[in-house]
């Protein structure tokens, strides 16, 4: 979920949909949108010589995706054995219970109310599935619910939206918590540093080979557009809206919305630091 188209110095990607590395083959679900860019990538990643995979964020509730997903994993070898979510919005989650119902499978989440199944995930869980890692990495912000897969066989992290391919995500108010998700971000940034990570495949958007400079732009973007509250409130802005208005003016109309979750977590954020009045 996007708060403002491409900019300007954000590391370049490459394609969306099909087989981004050995183990990871994505499949681009059609619901594409200003929020969704070109559609929710869904992820289906597996050990090569493996006949089993891992489904994660199987997307909307669309029985063509959701088939295509299943078509498309049996066309590579691999029998669905699991599907996992990075958090719980309608455009990552809103299919699982249908898909796991035609996979035959369980469905791992942070929130409990998404699970199926007994088992969740959590800080320091590692998921083993026919001879596949991913470790679990949380990475609130976005919402409170946020995770990323940390797949060290291929020096990737899976960020659903805590990262995109294209733009820059929301921290959707009141869930979402701008101190948090800066947290986050350096929790992703030392894995570039400590554990090699340098592909990100992110929830939208295509797959991105400078995972520590994507990062290092999501942190500065962020410094920059707090600045640009803070001076905002400082001459006078009060509300959200009267904010989105002046700091976003250059974004198209359509993205207001997603700016304003973001707008109203950055003013609690100044709140709670004492630099913005209520």
């Amino acid at each position: 979920m996007t708060d403002a188209a491409s900019l300007p110095g954000q590391p370049r990607g490459g394609v969306i949909g099909g087989q981004a590395t050995a183990r990871a083959h994505c499949v681009l679900a059609p619901n594409p949108s200003p929020m969704t860019l070109d559609g929710t990538n869904t992820w289906i990643v597996a050990e090569p010589d493996s006949d089993s995979a891992v489904v994660i964020d199987p997307g909307p509730l669309d029985e063509v995706h959701l088939s295509d997903v299943l078509a498309t994993a049996e066309r590579l070898g691999k029998r669905v054995a699991l599907t996992l979510l990075t958090h719980g919005h309608p455009d990552h989650a809103e299919g699982a219970a249908r898909f796991a119902e035609l996979s035959g499978t369980s469905v791992r989440a942070l929130d409990p109310a998404l699970r199926l199944g007994d088992e969740g995930l959590a800080a320091g869980d590692v998921v083993r599935t026919g001879g596949l890692e991913l470790r679990v990495v949380p990475t609130p912000g976005h919402t409170a619910d946020s995770l990323c897969f940390h797949l060290p066989d291929e020096g990737a992290v899976l960020t659903g939206d805590t990262v995109l391919g294209r733009g820059t995500t929301v921290v959707a108010h009141p869930d979402g918590r701008l101190g948090e998700y800066l947290d986050s971000l350096r929790r992703l940034r030392s894995l570039t540093v400590d554990d090699g990570v340098s592909t990100v495949l992110p929830g939208h958007g295509p797959v991105l080979e400078d995972a520590q400079g994507v990062i290092d732009f999501y942190l500065a973007h962020r410094a920059g557009r707090l600045a640009q509250v803070e001076n905002a409130v400082e001459r006078g802005f009060r509300t959200a809206p009267e904010v989105v208005a002046h700091v976003y003016a250059d974004v198209d109309r359509s993205l207001w919305p997603a700016a304003e979750l973001s707008v109203r977590a950055q003013l609690v954020y100044l709140r709670e630091r004492g630099a913005a009045q209520p």
